[in-house]
């Protein structure tokens, strides 16, 4: 009996996973509840067990992206190993493979670009891993298909000769063909040629016997060859009759420039080029699908928001001035530190009251206001930013709010920050000067209306009542969304934070 494996849900808002890595290989014996791979989300990492004990069939591989529910493995509970492979008998009886040879049906099945998504209504065919007039096989990966939002593989609907309709590059509409099969039975031609009319690649080389095949890269292997500026006949092809697969050309390496030929004689030599040291080697990596969709959403805020940024300058004196003072006892008594992150979390939530629109957001026809303020506060983690939320920053003191940044912080560096943690949020902090940054516009972190940028502290010259006094500041940036908050609203909001920063009583105060 076989167990299908699928896609748990793991939040609200994830609607798909990406294979990070397979912790087994194809074909291994599990047990139940072992650990078998890890999946990765846009928010977090997650593992999947194994639902009972057997043979593990991997279905989607190392880097797929699948949706909630779909099958990502199967696990055989009988365990008595892998199935043999059908073709075996035939690849191993001689007298069976040169007994039958494929047979033509008659039949064409003809493939129509598939359903993809609701909102997507046609396709470009960005690749075809196949040539016309190649034999495919059932289920086997023919071309790849980009959509406005996701790219997807194109499988064989039968066994047979590929007769190509869509030229790459093409687009076209949803239902429309894209390429027809001409239906055999009996295996590949491959697999029934006798075993002395059907020699290896290399063998084919060997002999002169070269079909047009033999040395041509297929699409993806050609995109990838351009890419890395690697000539195809410097590459061996291991696919059929020597083709060059897409394999091939991700294990190609570049070939070291050939030496120039030596000259004729001539009565004066050229100076030869200067060799110059250092290494010009590249590497690639995949984007992790935290990253993909941080990238997804900037760019969507970008385009979706009216966004603004005003600036102001704050002397940071007063509040240092008050941490040197107090920060022993103030760690002696709440065994945690005293940073600046308290002051202007304070200081955002005392400001928002006024300013109600700077804590709204946008949902559909409608503007949202909370009476709360949960405060999001931006962590570069290894796996990248990401954005844990205090909640109810309002309500909380100055201690209770730096114990909820150190342990945010540190689930974040950890990658233990759960789903909760990171979801909701009516206005984010952003502390850039940590990294040494002086001046930065930073980006709404939507649906949220608006976002203080923190900057490093400098010593700059100040005129102070009529007397110029070196003071340290720090300029601040708020970034907000012209369709809920005006230019008078988000000025004063900004004001009354350097208000409150420079005048630190009035924190305690509330006034």
């Amino acid at each position: 009996m076989s167990l299908e494996i699928k896609v748990p849900a793991v939040g609200e808002s994830i609607t798909e996973v990406t294979i990070a890595q397979w912790f087994k290989q194809e074909g291994d014996h599990v047990e139940m509840d072992e650990v078998i791979c890890e999946l990765e989300s846009d928010k977090a990492t997650f593992e999947l067990n194994a639902e009972a004990a057997g043979t593990l069939q991997i279905v989607a591989k190392e880097g797929d992206t699948l949706d909630i529910g779909e099958i990502i493995c199967r696990i055989d509970e009988a365990g008595a190993g892998a199935t043999p492979k059908a073709e075996t008998p035939a690849a191993t009886s001689p007298a069976a493979s040169t007994s039958e040879g494929p047979k033509t049906t008659g039949e064409v099945k003809e493939m129509i670009v598939p359903t993809v998504g609701e909102s997507i209504t046609e396709v470009t065919i960005s690749s075809w891993l196949k040539a016309d007039g190649d034999y495919v096989e059932l289920d086997e990966i023919i071309a790849e298909v980009d959509s406005d939002k996701a790219t997807f593989e194109l499988p064989a609907e039968a066994n047979g000769i590929l007769r190509i309709v869509a030229q790459e590059d093409s687009t076209i509409e949803i239902g429309a063909l894209i390429c027809k099969i001409e239906v055999m039975e009996g295996g590949s031609p491959a697999e029934t040629a006798p075993a002395a009319q059907a020699p290896t690649s290399n063998s084919a080389q060997a002999n002169g016997n070269e079909t047009y095949a033999t040395g041509h890269a297929s699409p993806a292997a050609a995109k990838i060859l351009a890419e890395r500026g690697i000539d195809a006949s410097n590459v061996a092809g291991t696919g059929k009759d020597g083709r060059i697969t897409k394999e091939d050309a991700e294990k190609a390496q570049v070939a070291p420039p050939k030496p120039a030929p030596a000259p004729a004689s001539t009565k004066a030599e050229t100076a030869p080029a200067p060799v110059i040291p250092g290494s010009r080697n590249e590497s690639r990596e995949r984007m992790s699908a935290l990253r993909k969709t941080v990238a997804k959403r900037l760019v969507s805020v970008k385009n979706e928001t009216a966004m603004l940024t005003t600036f102001n300058e704050v002397n940071m004196k007063p509040i240092m001035d008050l941490r040197k003072k107090y920060k022993e006892q103030f760690k002696v008594k709440y065994e945690v530190g005293l940073g600046f992150m308290s002051f202007f979390t304070k200081a955002v939530t005392m400001a928002a009251k006024e300013w109600p629109a700077v804590n709204a957001r946008i949902e559909d026809n409608e503007i949202v206001y909370s009476d709360f303020v949960d405060v999001s506060i931006a962590v570069s983690a290894p796996k990248g930013l990401m954005v844990p939320v205090i909640r109810n920053a309002e309500s909380m003191s100055f201690d209770q709010i730096e114990k909820e940044i150190v342990r945010l912080a540190t689930k974040a560096r950890d990658g233990k920050l759960t789903i909760d943690e990171m979801t909701g949020g009516t206005f984010t902090v952003t502390n850039g000067g940590i990294f040494g940054s002086m001046l930065s516009t930073p980006i709404i972190n939507s649906p949220q209306s608006a976002i203080l940028g923190m900057h490093n502290i400098v010593e700059r010259p100040m005129a102070v009542n009529g007397e110029v006094q070196i003071l340290p500041i720090m300029y601040v940036a708020l970034s907000y969304d012209h369709r809920i908050v005006d230019g008078r609203e988000s000025v004063s909001f900004l004001v009354r934070v350097k208000e409150l920063l420079e005048d630190p009583t009035r924190l305690l105060l509330g006034i």
